[in-house]
């Protein structure tokens, strides 16, 4: 297990202290407006203090317009600096990195919270308009503008959300992503808005802060192979600090047959990495796995759902390797305890035998 708690030297910045970080966790226990509530900050700062060595926030829309789900963090405003300031020191005094995700759910931005939802393309199954060329310069700027909000807070980095069917990933799909211009078409061309975003964030942040990227390379019509070229092309820019591989299980093969010899971690974990570290997400849910997703090549690796059953899951690990956390389905006093409010309790029940029914 030593690898596990072994530093992490990134590109910029300071080193990540082990290996094992937290997932970006959707939980819906913000303030309507966005601003980050007591709830949420007691639910991170405690996985700070059990031992993650990055400690990332759930996604937080970069606009107003592309709230992805209810009490979801924002930073699309100033008006959110003094909760995100606080939730920065309090990570950061409990010796984790910091990570801001930043995210837009393009499509999937339900009417009821947003009106009309946009898209890179007009989708009649949600009813979202295409955007027009200015609106893209305009998310750009936007996704640019948040991470400068994420500096001044005080957070280490930030992530671009660009996996699960989101906005980025929305351009990256050639099913979901029809325009005719400069973004569409091509894949250089589907992939210009995530590269554009990267520049500007990198444009107007300092020197010293981290930038990572979050792909998933399977559903919402996305294509394996493109998704390793998008990889293996991030990886080569020298800017970005790490890629958070989201694979839905760490161990399954691709569904794509042409791909379907060897496992889907395993078409990353081969690529020139430069000065970028990759890591992978994905039902990594004891210290054993962990330390197999290092073995087979990843740099570090994140965990969700161990996370939440356990907030000091890395200590957990780091005093005993074969360490499993408790089985589910849990109590929700059981998650209290964990550090989730109510609200964020109610959230997991939509995870599969996960909340125990009330006896």
């Amino acid at each position: 297990m030593s690898d596990l708690f072994a530093p992490l030297t990134l590109a910029h910045g300071p080193a990540a202290p082990n290996r094992v970080w937290l997932a970006p966790l959707t939980n819906t226990q913000s303030h309507p407006d966005g601003r980050l509530s007591d709830e949420e900050l007691h639910w991170l700062a405690l996985r700070a203090r059990g031992g993650h060595g990055l400690t990332m926030s759930c996604a937080a829309h970069v606009q107003a317009g592309g709230q992805g789900f209810p009490g979801q963090l924002g930073v699309f405003s100033d008006d959110h600096l003094p909760g995100l300031t606080r939730l920065a020191a309090a990570l950061k005094d409990a010796g984790s990195l910091s990570a801001l995700q930043l995210h837009h759910a393009g499509i999937r931005s339900p009417q009821e919270l947003v009106g009309q939802p946009v898209g890179p393309s007009d989708d009649e199954e949600t009813g979202a308009r295409a955007l027009t060329p200015d609106e893209v310069g305009r998310l750009v700027e936007d996704f640019a503008a948040a991470a400068q909000r994420a500096e001044q807070a005080g957070f280490d980095g930030i992530e671009v959300h660009g996996a699960h069917g989101y906005v980025v990933a929305q351009f990256l799909s050639p099913e979901i992503n029809r325009r005719t211009d400069g973004y569409g078409g091509s894949l250089e061309n589907r992939a210009r808005l995530l590269g554009e975003i990267l520049d500007a964030v990198r444009e107007r942040c300092g020197p010293g802060f981290q930038v990572g990227v979050r792909l998933s390379p399977e559903r919402f019509g996305l294509r394996l192979g493109e998704i390793r070229d998008v990889a293996a092309e991030l990886m080569g820019r020298g800017d970005v600090d790490y890629l958070d591989m989201s694979l839905w299980d760490v161990t399954k093969a691709p569904v794509e047959e042409e791909y379907a010899g060897r496992p889907l971690m395993d078409w990353f974990t081969d690529l020139d990495r430069g000065t970028t570290a990759l890591g992978v997400a994905g039902k990594v849910r004891s210290g054993r796995a962990a330390a197999e997703t290092l073995e087979r090549g990843a740099d570090f690796v994140l965990v969700g759902r161990a996370a939440i059953l356990h907030h000091d899951f890395p200590e957990q690990v780091r005093r005993d390797d074969a360490f499993v956390p408790v089985p589910t389905p849990v109590s929700p006093d059981h998650l209290a305890a964990e550090g989730l409010s109510p609200v964020f309790v109610e959230y997991m029940r939509n995870w599969r035998n996960f909340v125990a029914d009330a006896s």
